[in-house]
């Protein structure tokens, strides 16, 4: 196997030479830097002792937890014989010390603990119960399959950090597999990204109030192909039923008006979800992280500017595409800051949103966002 040193925050790691990253013996993708660089600086603000990268392929992401968090014992597990290889000499690229294996783990033994394990995640976290401070779950698809163990394995007032790429099932491409995998009815159209998101952090919700635990959603985001959620968990039977109190659905019309209802079921037809409708950001922890980032070395040079972005998103549920309610309402295409300044003229809150360029966030009415587009 041939390869080529990356550097990425404050890491250097091989990673095997591909024509493409997805004929590689072992997954590495550089898009997910920005990715990497909210996680770490997650951890930056948030001082977990204990981190598992649950599956770490070339080990970039645990490796950067190492060196650029105050996290003490960072665990890196794959089941692949050769990414499990990869990692270890990632890590003594990156990390002193000499690696003693036991077993099918390494262990490097100095100022971080690092344990490398070559093995099922979901059969790590089951031995490790309520053992991690932070759990990060970065899938090949859905984390559907990891939820409950890694719900066992984090502590009960841990962080639970998930991504998912399977965009066009919860965004309603392939709605038999989102009903199958997360039991939802997703939308398709403009609001598909958002209601995407919301019905990942709605299904991480519901396994979680299995354990007498509820959810507090310091960040969620939609970027490139894939969502991520950064959730701090609360124990206790009253806390999950509060957090499945912000469970809902979601309707809309032909025009483009959408309306929403947290309730255990769709009061009427033609819902979608059930989805989270609370809050998408904890508006202070955005503040930090985004603080740190502009201190910090990152491995993407849109990470600052994302950051800023989502600190300044208006955080109510769902948002109004101009070009798709344009098309709808028979209306010419305005300038978006236009509609923006016309809405805040009229006394309503109204900013971009990062699910689109095209789209803003508004308290403001259906009728009132229509009249805004058309200058009014």
């Amino acid at each position: 196997m041939e390869f080529v040193e990356v550097r990425e925050g404050l890491a250097k790691i091989l990673v095997p030479k591909a024509r493409r990253i997805y004929d590689a013996p072992v997954f590495y993708n550089p898009v997910m830097a920005l990715n990497r660089d909210v996680s770490v600086l997650t951890a930056r603000v948030l001082k977990p002792k204990r981190v598992l990268d649950a599956l770490s392929a070339t080990g970039i992401r645990g490796i950067r937890y190492a060196l650029e968090t105050p996290a003490e014992e960072i665990w890196l597990n794959d089941i692949s014989e050769k990414a499990y290889d990869l990692m270890k000499k990632n890590v003594v690229l990156n990390v002193r010390g000499e690696l003693r294996e036991e077993n099918n783990r390494s262990f490097l033994l100095g100022e971080k603990v690092m344990v490398i394990n070559r093995g099922d995640a979901n059969r790590l976290m089951a031995e490790k119960f309520r053992y991690f401070d932070l759990l990060d779950l970065d899938p090949f698809g859905s984390p559907v399959e990891f939820l409950d163990t890694a719900l066992r394995s984090v502590k009960r007032r841990g962080i639970l950090a998930v991504t998912a790429t399977d965009t066009g099932v919860l965004c309603g491409a392939y709605r038999h597999a989102c009903l199958r995998k997360y039991l939802a009815e997703p939308i398709r159209g403009e609001l598909c990204h958002e209601a995407g998101l919301r019905i990942l952090i709605g299904t991480i919700v519901r396994y979680s109030a299995k354990y007498d635990l509820g959810v507090d959603v310091l960040l969620a985001y939609y970027r490139d192909h894939y969502f991520r959620v950064f959730l701090k968990l609360k124990s206790g039977a009253k806390k999950a039923d509060e957090s499945i109190s912000k469970l809902g659905y979601l309707w809309q019309d032909e025009r483009g008006r959408f309306e929403y209802s947290r309730e255990f079921l769709p009061g009427k037809p033609g819902a979608y979800g059930p989805m989270w409708l609370g809050p998408l950001k904890d508006v202070e922890f955005v503040e930090k992280i985004l603080e740190k980032a502009r201190n910090h070395a990152l491995g993407h040079r849109k990470t600052v500017p994302f950051l800023e972005l989502l600190a300044e998103e208006l955080d109510v549920p769902f948002h109004y595409d101009t070009h798709a309610l344009a098309r709808k309402n028979g209306l010419e295409v305005r300038k978006i800051g236009k509609v923006i300044e016309k809405l805040r003229e009229l006394g309503y809150r109204a900013t971009r949103t990062h699910f689109s360029p095209t789209a803003i966030k508004t308290e403001a009415p259906f009728e009132e966002v229509l009249n805004a587009m058309r200058g009014d």
